[in-house]
């Protein structure tokens, strides 16, 4: 099976089947790493995914589903980011722009949530159309706080980039008054 596993078990297996608790090597290189779910990109990824499927479950349940594509589609991007960042697909595939992706998918995200929550909540009086909404405010906020964690880590490396410029800007003014005034 594929990937090799690193610490092959010298002892055969027992007659009656698998050992207890026993993973599949394949299976376990799917899974997120445990380091990537406690920081806060995994934790907001993770939130962002819980709360776009319970909206999702809400919208499925209740009697007019107009509104069940957007928690859906959320719920999908939100789980192929999170993989995307726990595999570093990111340093692996250097063409895409990762943080403007996933800027952009958090903003949308934001604010399609707040509106269709605001006419769940005004105009249906079903109680899982209003949960929906609720569901849907707690995404939002979920969702805000992760597009203001990009948009600073992005201002935050751009300011880093800039410096850097002057720098050398600085450097060459002063060596060209230097060789001026020889």
């Amino acid at each position: 099976m594929w990937p090799p596993d690193p610490d092959p078990d010298p002892e055969p297996e027992p007659a009656g089947g698998s050992r207890p608790g026993a993973a599949v090597p394949g299976l376990r290189a799917l899974l997120p790493a445990r380091a990537f779910l406690c920081s806060l990109k995994g934790r907001l990824l993770l939130a962002e995914s819980g709360l776009s499927f319970i909206t999702f479950i809400c919208y499925v349940v209740s009697s007019a589903s107009a509104f069940l594509t957007v928690p859906l589609l959320e719920f999908l991007l939100a789980l192929y980011f999170l993989f995307a960042d726990a595999m570093q697909l990111n340093d692996k595939w250097q063409g895409l722009c990762w943080p403007m992706m996933d800027f952009l998918r958090c903003v949308t995200a934001a604010l399609i949530y707040f509106v269709i929550s605001i006419t769940a909540v005004a105009k249906y009086s079903d109680g899982a159309y209003r949960a929906a909404g609720v569901f849907g405010f707690f995404a939002t906020i979920v969702f805000a706080i992760d597009f203001y964690l990009i948009f600073n880590n992005v201002a935050k490396f751009l300011k880093q980039g800039d410096t850097t410029e002057e720098n050398t800007a600085q450097r060459a003014e002063e060596e060209n008054s230097d060789s001026d005034s020889d």
